[in-house]
């Protein structure tokens, strides 16, 4: 029904120059679904990931968060960044790095985006960062300097961040991809959390195990396109499409080899 869908992505486009990033990218997301963009380096996952929330704007194309045009006045004309401030308000995002506040310590990173954002007075900012904190498992390192934390506390930190701006909607960029491989679980299953919590999340990830495990959907991009998409088990047990094919093959052959 029209009333559950919470994004829609239609005909994005991103070009760079005369490189094409995304080309004639859609879809959308039901509340509380889970969509994992997998594919191959360079096949504008991330980009179209930075384009939900004008990180990196898209060339055409449209955004919208519960009906309402993301980025655009009603004249077509670009928004600016405080014009934009309150629907980003409604994107929560996690990205590669962690990007944390070096001179503040991990309660004051979490509850500086609620101050901010939606304009908490300090001490109920301070209570909503202890309560995020808890809830990715580290209410004990609240008073601890982000240099002091362990790449996966840091991202832990940046998941708590992205919460506590009380988004719509979620979206992680590769979370794991810069992390210690013995760290990545610890992420992961702060994710898996959030998700058995009906939270509306787009995922892009290398992590196949886990796109299957908490994606609702999985769509597989290769050129800035599209390939495939459908149900997260059908995809990667029955992929249709020659290029998925090939995409998970190289993945079983990688693994099988380190």
């Amino acid at each position: 029904m029209p009333g559950d869908i919470l994004l829609t992505v239609d005909k994005l486009n991103k070009s760079y120059g005369q490189l094409a990033v995304l080309k004639n990218v859609s879809f959308s997301l039901r509340r509380g679904e889970r969509i994992a963009l997998i594919g191959p380096s360079g096949s504008g996952k991330s980009t179209c990931l930075r384009a939900i929330n004008f990180l990196d704007p898209p060339t055409s194309g449209e955004i919208r968060i519960d009906g309402r045009l993301i980025g655009q006045q009603p004249n077509g004309r670009r928004m600016t960044d405080a014009q934009l401030a309150p629907q980003r308000a409604d994107i929560g995002m996690v990205f590669q790095h962690f990007h944390l506040w070096p001179h503040l310590n991990v309660r004051a990173n979490v509850a500086l985006q609620p101050r901010k954002v939606r304009g908490l007075p300090a001490a109920a900012a301070t209570e909503l960062a202890e309560e995020l904190l808890a809830k990715v498992h580290l209410g004990h390192k609240a008073g601890e300097m982000p240099s002091r934390l362990s790449g996966g506390q840091q991202q832990r930190v940046a998941i708590a961040r992205a919460l506590a701006q009380r988004p719509k909607l979620l979206l992680f960029d590769e979370p794991t991809s810069a992390l210690d491989p013995e760290l990545v679980g610890e992420v992961l299953n702060v994710i898996k959390e959030l998700a058995s919590e009906g939270r509306s999340m787009v995922l892009v990830t290398h992590e196949i195990a886990f796109a299957r495990e908490v994606a609702d959907r999985i769509l597989f991009m290769d050129g800035g396109r599209i390939v495939e998409e459908g149900p997260a088990r059908r995809i990667l047990d029955r992929p249709q499409e020659p290029r998925l094919r090939q995409f998970l093959s190289s993945l079983s052959t990688r693994g099988a080899s380190s």
